[in-house]
C-alpha cells in the first residue's frame, strides 16, 4: 500500500503541501504551522535557506496534531549521517509519527564553500547516505550491534549510552530532491518519495524525463514508481483576483529570470525547447544584468513555465495538469482571505 494512501485517509484524490517563507523568522513558526493544518493540508514542507531546517521542522510539529511536517529540503552532505539519524528518530518520537525527512545534494560551489565540505560525486555518496541513516535507525529500532560500512560513511560504533531506543513508528519516509536523471533514478532505487523542484515541475518534464529516471531506478531493485510518493512543486502564478494575478505574473517572470540563469537548471528549459534562452540567462547573469534577464523570458516562455489561475480556478488546473503525475502538490495559501484556498484544498482532495 502506497505510503500516500496511509496519510492521506485513503483518500483518491491529491494531496495538498503547504510551504513556508524561507527567511520567517523562528517566532512566527508555530504560528503558520498551526494557520495551514487548519486550512485542511495534509503535509508542510519546511525549506532551508537562512534557518536550519531541523529546527524549524520541531517547532512546526509542536504546533501541529495532524499533518505531516517534512524537511523541504535539508542539505545532506553538510551533515553527518548519525547527527541526521539522531535528531530525526527525536522528531518522530516527539511528533507520533508525523515527521518526514527530505533530503538534497545542494551544488558544488555550495557543498565547498559555504559548508566546507569536499565534494564527492553525488549520486553514489547520497545513497550511501541513505544506506547509512536506514542501518542506523535500525541499530536504534533493535538494539543490534551498529556495523555499516560504505565507500562513502562508516558507522561501526554505537555504545548504548548513545542509543535512543525504540519509538512506536519506526520507519521513518525519506524523500529526495535533485534534478539530474541519475538522483531521480537513486529516488526510484532508494526513497519513499521524491520532491519535484520548481524547475522540473511543469507537467511535460515530470512526464517525459522525471517518472521515466525514477522508474527505471525502481526497476532496477524491483520495485514500482507507484511505491514512492511524487510531490510537484509547480511555478504558481496564483492571486485571490485577476487583478492580483497580473502583479503576481511580474514577480514572476522576474524572480524565474534569475532562477533558470543558474546551469544546473537548464535540463527543464532544454526539454522544454528553450536552451537559447537558459544561455543567454546565464551570460546576462555573469555580466549582472538584471533587468535585461527579465526581457528573455516573455510572455509565452512565462506560460510553459507556470500555472495561472486565481485560488477558485487552480483546483480543476493542477488536477489537470498532474492527475497520473504527481500524487501531491504543493500550493501556498494567500495572507488574506482563504475560502478559495480551501476550497481548492478540498477539491484536490476529493480528486
Amino acid at each position: 500500500m502506497r505510503r500516500r494512501a496511509i496519510l492521506a485517509g485513503m483518500n483518491e484524490g491529491m494531496r495538498v503541501v503547504a510551504g513556508m517563507d524561507p527567511t520567517m523568522p523562528l517566532a512566527d513558526v508555530g504560528a503558520h504551522a498551526a494557520r495551514v493544518e487548519a486550512l485542511g493540508v495534509d503535509a508542510l514542507h519546511v525549506p532551508e535557506t537562512i534557518h536550519d531546517g531541523l529546527s524549524v521542522a520541531l517547532l512546526a510539529l509542536e504546533h501541529t496534531e495532524r499533518i505531516e511536517v517534512r524537511t523541504g529540503v535539508i542539505v545532506a552532505f553538510a551533515r553527518s549521517p548519525m547527527l541526521v539519524a539522531s535528531t530525526a528518530w527525536d522528531l518522530q518520537r516527539f511528533s507520533g509519527g508525523r515527521f518526514g525527512l527530505g533530503l538534497g545534494p545542494q551544488v558544488k560551489g555550495n557543498i565547498e564553500r559555504r559548508f566546507s565540505v569536499a565534494w564527492e560525486p553525488p549520486v553514489p555518496r547520497m545513497r550511501d547516505y541513505v544506506e547509512s541513516l536506514r542501518a542506523i535507525w535500525h541499530a536504534f529500532q533493535t538494539g543490534e550491534q551498529l556495523d555499516h560500512r560504505s565507500p562513502s560513511y562508516s558507522f561501526t560504533r554505537l555504545q548504548d549510552f548513545f542509543n535512543p531506543g525504540p519509538i512506536d513508528h519506526p520507519h521513518i519516509p525519506v524523500y529526495l530532491a535533485g534534478i539530474s536523471e541519475g538522483m531521480c533514478a537513486l529516488a526510484g532505487e532508494q526513497a519513499d518519495g521524491f520532491v519535484a523542484h520548481p524547475t522540473n515541475s511543469s507537467p511535460s518534464v515530470l512526464r517525459d524525463q522525471l517518472r521515466p529516471d525514477i522508474a527505471r531506478g525502481a526497476d532496477r531493485v524491483g520495485r514500482s514508481i507507484d511505491d514512492l510518493s511524487i510531490v510537484a512543486a509547480p511555478d504558481l502564478i496564483a492571486g485571490s483576483d485577476a487583478a492580483a494575478l497580473v502583479d503576481e505574473r511580474e514577480r514572476k517572470r522576474r524572480l524565474l529570470s534569475f532562477l533558470y540563469s543558474t546551469p544546473a537548471y537548464r535540463r527543464a528549459l532544454d526539454a522544454l525547447g528553450y536552451g537559447d534562452q537558459a544561455s543567454e540567462l546565464h551570460r546576462l547573469s555573469r555580466d549582472q544584468k538584471w533587468d535585461e534577464m527579465v526581457a528573455v523570458l516573455d510572455d509565452h516562455m512565462l506560460d510553459d513555465l507556470t500555472i495561472t489561475g486565481t485560488y477558485a480556478e487552480l483546483g480543476e488546473r493542477l488536477l489537470d495538469a498532474y492527475a497520473g503525475l504527481a500524487d501531491a502538490v504543493l500550493v501556498n495559501p494567500p495572507e488574506g482571505d482563504t475560502a478559495d484556498y480551501e476550497a481548492m484544498v478540498r477539491a484536490l482532495q476529493r480528486g
